[in-house]
């Protein structure tokens, strides 16, 4: 039994939980990953993981930075999944800790199989992936009955670093009615040309939230086809997430964090305009 009162499962040691630390802010660490900084022995993390989550671990433990930033000396995916392995049959209680979600784009599956492949017993921990809850923290939610009944969740880059090979545009820009990209800032233009060129309008609403949830969120409001020089000239930096369709236009009306630092929030934000929103942060 823990201070919250709930039972917690063991974590036992020559284990490995993979654990999803959310978008960014501690709040947002779900109860399991909380239980898990507080028993590791060492923590293995990634770039994205906030600097006051880490400060929850438990005194002693020992903290292994395996992060991965694009155009940037990275260690590489093999030697992490193997770095667990090899943590675990030291008897040590090892927790993976993933910005997000392990399991959403976050390459979760990939180390999970490798502990398979090597009989070390792991827990999966989801997280709050960034798609929902940093858009969330931005005030656009990406379902809204008014505007749309289905979402895509697509990457901004492949294996290569590229824009994802394989992907078909025409039906990204004819399916679900908003998109939401991962990772995609570095080939932002390319990523709307596309969709422009499959037939998505280019005044279509969109939106860039850098820094989900975190002190330095920062949020672009913009269109399908302004948003590359838009955040070029805002001088956004990665992580940011791309979200593209009406939903963005919701943000008028729900954007609480605005709120309390003094936007007045419009009741009836889907009968505004069509013209651009402004860019807030």
């Amino acid at each position: 039994m823990n201070d919250h009162g709930l039972e917690m499962p063991v974590f036992e040691p020559g284990s490995v939980w993979l654990v999803g630390a959310g978008p960014g802010d501690p709040g947002l660490l779900s109860l399991y990953g909380l239980h898990a900084l507080r028993h590791a022995d060492c923590i293995v993390y990634d770039a994205l993981v906030d600097a006051r989550i880490l400060g929850l671990a438990r005194a002693g433990s020992r903290l292994e930075f395996a992060g991965k930033r694009g155009g940037k000396p990275s260690p590489k995916q093999r030697d992490i999944s193997l770095r667990l392995v090899e943590l675990a049959r030291g008897g040590k209680r090892v927790l993976r800790l993933k910005g997000g979600d392990p399991f959403v784009f976050g390459r979760g599956g990939e180390e999970a199989l490798t502990l398979v492949r090597a009989n070390i017993p792991f827990r999966i921990v989801p997280g709050i992936t960034a798609g929902i809850g940093g858009l969330a923290y931005a005030g656009i939610p990406v379902t809204h009955r008014d505007t749309n009944h289905a979402v895509t969740f697509i990457t901004g880059h492949g294996v290569t670093g590229d824009v994802p090979d394989g992907l078909d545009w025409q039906a990204l820009a004819k399916g679900a009615a908003t998109l939401v990209f991962y990772m995609a800032l570095k080939h932002l233009e390319r990523i709307a040309g596309l969709l422009v060129a499959a037939g998505l309008p280019g005044h279509t609403p969109a939106a860039l939230v850098a820094k989900a949830s975190t002190r330095d969120q920062h949020v672009l409001e913009t269109t399908l086809a302004e948003a590359a020089r838009d955040a070029a000239q805002a001088g956004l930096e990665p992580p940011a997430m791309f979200v593209v369709g009406d939903v963005v236009r919701l943000r008028a009306g729900l954007d609480w964090l605005g709120a309390s630092q003094g936007r007045i929030l419009d009741p009836d934000p889907l009968a505004m305009g069509a013209g651009r929103a402004a860019e807030t942060a």
